[in-house]
């Protein structure tokens, strides 16, 4: 089982981030981070990696 270390986070005008969902794959992240992109909205979409070695 692949771990979900990329996490997809949008960011709203007012700096408030959410998490819209965490990926296997940076690949997987950047698909949806484009795919949301592409619907218009003025939102930030982030890419990040969990470091589980951190929690």
């Amino acid at each position: 089982m692949s771990e979900l270390v990329w996490v997809v986070i949008r960011q709203d005008d007012n700096g408030n981030r959410y998490r819209v969902g965490r990926y296997a794959t940076r690949q997987e992240a950047e698909h949806v981070a484009d795919t949301l992109d592409a619907r218009g909205h003025k939102q930030l979409y982030l890419i990040e990696r969990i470091d589980r070695r951190a929690s």
